[in-house]
């Protein structure tokens, strides 16, 4: 399918409380690559086989959570368009300056009604993943370290207001809904998918009394066995596991939950189905959003509704 507009998750700014452990973490637990550090104190990291500079910033605070979510768009040309249609529809935005976030261009950065601030921007720095672009090998080194995530694959944000939201991103900024959860109402929502690629989703939205939080950022894995695999290191370093392994219905993705050293959760994941523009939306009532959450268990599990950060 022809990609333009926004073209995925390209960066997610995550609060942890002491650096070093959280660094300790994504580096060796999770097995993402630094690649720098800056004055204000922020930590890069990417994945593997991602060829932007970074994924992943983690800075020191008092509290876990996101500070903010950013997406790449095709061009400067459409950073503009984008940032156009958003004021037309009533959402002001700020320009970030090129260089605020290392090896980054100029960010788009607004707040939506959930409580989020999202971001996008048009340019940054490739690094490459380290195997070329002329006869390159399958895979790198450095996917055996820690899990060994492929990319961060997408984002799952709690707040109010999803419905808004929800038209936010699909008339102003080019998603689509794939998949939408109904609130016991059977009219409202109670979580919406959301796509700007062929995935099943690139960010996800459930509705949640409180502004502004965080619920996981999802990396990827190419097969179950690395997913299963994963669960093994979680186990061999204490991690917390949330829940699995096992399969959602929602989006097919076999999946582990967990949480890193500060409390913010994060999901190891694969599988999942290719959702072409033609596809229509597939609706779960809420009597079914169990089965949704845990396909095998059938079960609505409580702190997956309940902590976030």
């Amino acid at each position: 399918m022809a990609m333009t507009g926004v073209l995925r998750p390209g960066h997610i700014q995550i609060r942890v409380l002491d650096l070093d452990e959280g660094v300790n973490f994504y580096s060796n637990v999770i097995g993402l690559r630094e690649t720098g550090r800056d004055s204000q104190g922020r930590v890069y990291l990417k994945c593997w086989d991602e060829h932007d500079h970074h994924s992943v910033i983690l800075c020191e605070a008092e509290s876990p959570g996101m500070d903010f979510a950013g997406f790449r768009v095709l061009d400067l040309e459409t950073l503009d368009t984008l940032e156009a249609k958003l004021n037309a529809y009533g959402l002001p935005t700020r320009r970030i300056p090129a260089g605020d976030l290392l090896e980054t261009g100029e960010r788009v950065r607004f707040t939506i009604p959930s409580g989020h601030q999202i971001e996008l921007y048009a340019e940054k720095a490739k690094v490459g993943n380290g195997l070329g672009n002329i006869a390159p090998a399958p895979w790198a080194p450095e996917r055996d370290k820690g899990m060994g995530p492929v990319h961060l694959d997408h984002f799952l944000l709690y707040g109010l207001n999803i419905s808004e939201v929800r038209r936010i991103f699909t008339e102003v900024l080019g998603f689509r809904l794939t998949e939408q959860v109904l609130a016991p109402d059977g009219v409202s929502d109670q979580a919406v998918f959301l796509s700007c690629s062929h995935k099943p989703h690139d960010v996800a939205f459930v509705e949640y009394p409180e502004l502004g939080k965080f619920h996981h950022a999802s990396f990827l894995l190419e097969t179950w066995e690395q997913v299963l695999r994963a669960g093994d290191i979680m186990s061999m370093n204490k991690v917390n596991v949330d829940i699995g392994p096992t399969r959602h219905g929602v989006t097919r993705g076999m999946t582990i939950y967990a949480w890193d050293p500060s409390g913010n959760r994060f999901e190891t994941f694969c599988g999942g189905y290719f959702a072409y523009p033609d596809q229509e939306t597939i609706i779960w009532p809420f009597e079914d959003f169990p089965q949704g959450l845990d396909y095998p268990q059938r079960k609505l599990h409580e702190s997956f509704l309940t902590i976030v950060t």
